[in-house]
């Protein structure tokens, strides 16, 4: 199999890939043709069908595996393939495991790391929250583990939220060392649930999709309100315990322009918007690089506002 992040310009397709979305479409002299877009583990390429009642092409639908017949070509600097003949693949003839982007990270390894960090907090009401989550609720523990953190942008794979709360946690970690005025149970405490909405406002993989609450409240918003609904089955939980957990995760994006409904007003929050904000760039820029051709420049990037490049390594 071909992967789709090596193929170029010019190549034959006769690949069997995962249609991530499929659209009707009309062109501007009114003829009918389809937007498809394939996936594989190490991405995404547009797909065009522009005879789709050939005989050549089957029927198929979104998240349907494909075997695809055809050529890739370039529109406006971007890959796309020329889709010619398509079937419809059954159970079996594919292995899932190449279609999902998944961390390159052990995910029992890493979820090991992150119970560590649990058994770690002193607090006994905070203890007691984590291990609600991440001990007992065995349907939230599934969809922590296979998450993405994002759509796209950065830790946009199988067990990417997961890799992305425990980079942010290791950073709090270290922050807590460095600036001992921290109040550690609590840092680590959101720093482990700061994106746990996630888990209801991204669907699961292969779709990695916005669901409706997702759309309509965000991740930040559910996950206070799902650590207010796990705090209300543990008796005597401080309020203003509460009160500053809660603050952490509705501030850790920092300004109102990023989504954030409140800005940072304990240094706990601060250095959670920190971490989050480190882990979340680096990941980012890691990904942009792994997905360069060659040494030189990389072109403009909208995150970074800036031109970017690989280091020269001497």
């Amino acid at each position: 199999m071909k992967f789709i992040k090596d193929l170029k310009e010019g190549d034959r397709v006769s690949d069997i890939y995962l249609c991530k979305h499929k659209q009707s479409a009309v062109t501007k002299n009114g003829k009918a043709y389809d937007n498809v877009i394939l996936q594989d583990k190490t991405g995404t390429i547009d797909g065009k069908i522009w005879d789709p009642n050939s005989a050549g092409i089957g029927e198929f639908e979104s998240l349907d595996y494909i075997e695809v017949f055809g050529e890739v070509t370039s529109f406006q600097s971007a890959l796309q393939v020329n889709m010619k003949r398509v079937r419809l693949c059954r159970e079996g003839e594919y292995n899932p495991a190449d279609y999902l982007p998944v961390s390159g990270n052990s995910i029992e390894e890493m979820y090991g790391e992150l119970l560590t960090v649990i058994d770690s907090v002193k607090n006994p009401y905070l203890k007691e929250l984590l291990n609600s989550f991440f001990r007992n609720d065995e349907k939230f523990i599934k969809a922590f583990r296979q998450s993405s953190a994002a759509k796209t942008v950065h830790h946009g794979f199988v067990g990417g939220l997961l890799e992305h709360t425990l980079g942010v946690v290791k950073l709090c970690i270290y922050y807590c060392q460095a600036y001992t005025i921290l109040n550690r149970d609590l840092l680590l405490t959101a720093a482990i649930c700061h994106d746990i909405g996630k888990t209801r406002e991204l669907s699961l993989f292969p779709e990695n999709d916005y669901t409706d609450e997702g759309q309509l409240l965000g991740h930040i918003v559910m996950g206070s309100e799902m650590v207010g609904e796990k705090i209300r089955n543990i008796s005597g939980f401080p309020g203003g315990l509460e009160g500053e957990l809660k603050h952490c995760i509705l501030a850790h994006h920092g300004e109102y322009e990023f989504g954030s409904p409140k800005k940072p007003a304990l240094i706990e929050a601060v250095a959670l918007n920190f971490a989050d904000n480190t882990d979340a760039k680096m990941q980012t820029f890691t990904e942009i690089l792994r997905g360069a051709q060659g040494d030189g420049w990389l072109g403009y990037n909208r995150l970074f506002e800036s031109n970017v490049r690989k280091t020269h390594l001497e």
